[in-house]
């Protein structure tokens, strides 16, 4: 569809990955009157003398785990989170109690200081640095998988900003290791596995391929003009050698960008380093884009690989790794929360064609 300014988009769209994820586009909510709010100033210093993840601070952390490329020199440094959502301090066995069940919350928790600098951001960072970075989620997944068979998915994610849920200023990122699949994590893997069935294909790859080759244009029948029109590339928001960023059709969040490489791989652990050199930057400018067009992006981004888990083993064909960046404009309404149907308000037509224009050369 091509967007206008006077344009007025509503209607429901199903996820074609979870088709029961719904995405109610509905851009006349945009115009509702409300108070204009300043986005809170983005601490911007490059060191805090009181932060604890700052350089020369490191004993106001918890014990090292990691250290890139050394101790001595860190760009990156993994510690345990000072206050875990799951610890290994502990194992107790599950409960039942009548159709009340428990699971131990077993696993791990970690934070990795993305950068000693306090305040730069993604969009900021170097390329070489970004490509350390995800090389250094790749090393900390696999370790953390091998560290013990009862660990079923190992999360990596990046709250940025307040709005985000940081609540440390300086960057970081966080790894948290489960005992369980996440539910949202195990429908991507369902569903897909479901579609490779009935047509012997990866629905990610077939993604990829609808938006790089696709076009349409549908008319009423009745008036003769245009009902949708669907160009080549209208979704693209960069392209890389090795890797793509797409705004998916069925955006929940009004600025949502998936990064994907653009053949075929199930698990983020098979990254190669050249692989790593063009998702660096694929990654960094995507965020200079939202970045512009946000003026400032508060986001939270997170990495869904295939499940080191028994029933997800002939997964591999139909399952493709990603990177979901979720940028946090607005809060959840009572509607979405008790539906569970997400509002969007801004076309992502409109969305993806703002961030095309950015001028980042």
């Amino acid at each position: 569809m091509t967007a206008s300014p006077d344009k007025i988009v509503r209607e429901i769209r199903i996820n074609p990955i979870v088709p029961s994820e719904s995405v109610l586009v509905a851009t006349a909510r945009g115009l509702r009157p409300k108070k204009a709010e300043a986005p809170a100033p983005r601490d911007t210093r490059s060191h805090v003398e009181t932060c604890p993840f700052c350089t020369g601070n490191e004993h106001m952390t918890p014990p090292l785990i990691a250290a890139y490329p050394d101790e001595q020199g860190w760009e990156i440094r993994i510690v345990e989170n000072l206050y875990p959502v799951l610890g290994d301090d502990r194992e107790n066995p599950n409960l039942t109690l009548g159709l009340q069940q428990t699971i131990d919350g077993y696993g791990r928790h970690e934070v990795m200081i993305d950068h000693h600098q306090h305040g730069i951001a993604i969009h900021e960072m170097s390329e070489p640095h970004l490509a350390l970075l995800f090389g250094a989620y790749r090393d900390r997944m696999e370790q953390l998988y091998r560290s013990n068979k009862r660990l079923r998915y190992v999360l990596v994610f990046k709250n940025f900003g307040p709005a985000a849920g940081a609540s440390i200023a300086h960057t970081h990122s966080q790894v948290i290791a489960t005992p369980v699949i996440p539910d949202n994590v195990q429908a991507e893997v369902s569903n897909s596995h479901a579609f490779y069935d009935k047509n012997h294909q990866c629905i990610f790859c077939s993604l990829i391929d609808e938006a790089l080759t696709f076009e349409a244009t549908i008319y009423d029948r009745e008036s003769g003009e245009i009902r949708r029109k669907i160009s080549v590339g209208q979704y693209v928001i960069e392209r890389g050698k090795k890797f793509i960023a797409i705004k998916p059709f069925a955006s929940r969040y009004e600025w949502e960008v998936h990064i994907l490489p653009l053949q075929h791989q199930s698990d983020f652990l098979r990254i190669s380093q050249e692989d790593l050199a063009d998702l660096a930057r694929v990654v960094r400018r995507t965020m200079a884009r939202l970045d512009a067009v946000l003026s400032g992006a508060q986001y939270n981004y997170f990495l869904h690989s295939l499940p080191h888990d028994k029933g997800c083993e002939n997964c591999e064909a139909s399952y493709h790794w990603h990177i979901e960046i979720t940028p946090r404009t607005s809060i959840p309404s009572g509607f979405e929360l008790g539906s569970g149907l997400f509002v969007n308000t801004v076309a992502p037509e409109t969305a993806a064609e703002k961030l095309r224009a950015v001028n980042l050369d």
